[in-house]
């Protein structure tokens, strides 16, 4: 059995990523590139990159495809398109890309540090409503708050 960080790190070595600042230089030099954030509604909502699109990783196989209520037309035709894949923090994306290589798409990549690593980089996020969400309260939202229940026991 591995652990989702192992999964995340035996993944790397097969895909592409990209730095939060090479992400901004490829964004003004390609217009057509396409970027697919993973997370949940919820999380798209709260704060996003202009211009990105929400496909949750729960859905993004079949949304890669024709004929599932989850296609999603611009991805599906997008397998010879650039396309840069964010979550949270880049392990969800980074394991969407693998999932995507394996589907066909011949230039995915996965934001490296994630939605995390662009605001620390002092790039701008959205919400939904259209407000550019500040810095500081981006910077609460990426602070992990977990439960006690959601820790590992002490052994």
């Amino acid at each position: 059995m591995v652990s989702y960080r192992e999964l995340v790190r035996n993944c790397l070595p097969g895909i592409k990523e990209i730095m939060p600042w090479d992400l901004v230089e490829r964004m003004k030099e390609n217009q057509d590139m396409l970027l697919i954030d993973v997370r949940e509604p919820y999380e798209f909502d709260a704060l996003h990159i202009r211009g990105s699109i929400n496909v949750p990783r729960g859905i993004l196989e079949s949304a890669c495809e024709w004929d599932y209520e989850e296609s999603v037309p611009e991805l599906v035709q997008a397998r010879k398109r650039e396309i840069v894949v964010v979550c949270r923090s880049g392990s969800r994306s980074a394991l969407a890309v693998q999932s995507m290589q394996l589907l066909g798409y011949e230039h995915a990549y996965s934001l490296r540090t994630g939605l995390r690593g662009w605001n620390d980089y002092e790039e701008p996020l959205w919400s939904s409503a259209g407000v550019m969400v500040d810095e500081a309260d981006a910077d609460d939202y990426f602070t992990a708050k977990l439960r006690p229940d959601q820790k590992a026991p002490k052994p």
